[in-house]
């Protein structure tokens, strides 16, 4: 493989591209296999940082204090253990992405408190415990193969999706956002998160169908797009409402039919159509 086939992140289109030539019979450059988040995984559950982040760790160091060591991350998943959160492989997760990656210097020592933290834009980072639930629900202990994330924002929870699933498909509506995700995404090298600059609320047709769907702002309701491009069995989660918000499950048992069911309040910015 060149150095230009590797480089990061994947456009949809060459995505796209690939998988015509290949249905076509040439050949094609596979960027992207199963075993990539079997690695990922594997890595997660040790908690052995990547290389590439350990450069960049130390190429930041303003970043290398004691409110961003390993030590304070495991105590962030110990939190979320306690808050709930089960999955396993979930919380590998959240242990191997180091948070503060994604953080303006600034602010790099609320990296590992739960909350919230403003990335520009009016747009923020989730707090650790909403991503964990999200994502925990959404995997249901299975598999996720093909994932749909609405709203990049700095790339932080796509990089967590990385570790959990085959293939993450994440699209952001504000270009200096967009462009932000894959400031901090490059370094890491992450082969199976594709990056897309678009409206989050038309889905990605031409990538579905999405065995998960997870939304980072919330709506007065779902997108019909979102939940057409659902597999059968696929499972959504999103913030919905306005002023109050709660977190909703969404699962497609049907051509037709899909069930809702409401999990908890949570608190997210609001979901815009466009792009801006």
């Amino acid at each position: 493989m060149t150095g230009k086939d590797r480089r990061f992140p994947l456009s949809l289109s060459s995505v796209v591209d690939q998988q015509k030539r290949s249905s076509s019979g040439s050949p094609s450059v596979r960027v992207a296999t199963p075993q990539t988040a079997t690695q990922n995984a594997a890595r997660s559950l040790t908690g052995r940082v990547t290389p590439a982040i350990e450069r960049r760790m130390s190429a930041n160091p303003e970043r290398q204090q004691p409110l961003v060591s390993e030590s304070v991350r495991r105590a962030m998943v110990a939190r979320l253990a306690n808050q709930g959160i089960k999955d396993k492989l979930v919380l590998g997760a959240m242990e191997a992405v180091q948070r503060h990656l994604f953080i303006e210097p600034g602010l790099v020592a609320q990296a590992y408190v739960d909350a919230s933290i403003p990335i520009g834009y009016q747009q923020t980072i989730s707090q650790p415990y909403i991503v964990a639930r999200m994502i925990e629900v959404l995997r249901n202990g299975g598999v996720l193969n093909r994932v749909l994330e609405i709203g990049t924002g700095c790339g932080y929870q796509a990089a967590v999706l990385s570790v959990v699933a085959t293939e993450v498909y994440s699209i952001e509506r504000i270009r200096p956002l967009h462009e932000l995700a894959r400031t901090n995404l490059r370094p890491m090298r992450i082969a199976n998160v594709r990056l897309q600059y678009g409206d989050g609320m038309l889905g990605l047709a031409q990538a579905a169908p999405f065995d998960g769907i997870i939304l980072a702002a919330a709506g007065l309701n779902i997108p019909q797009a979102l939940l057409d491009q659902m597999s059968i069995g696929g499972r959504l989660v999103a913030p919905v409402g306005a002023r109050h918000q709660v977190l909703q499950l969404v699962e497609r048992v049907s051509k037709f039919d899909w069930v809702h069911t409401t999990l908890e309040d949570c608190h997210f910015v609001p979901l815009q159509a466009g792009t801006v």
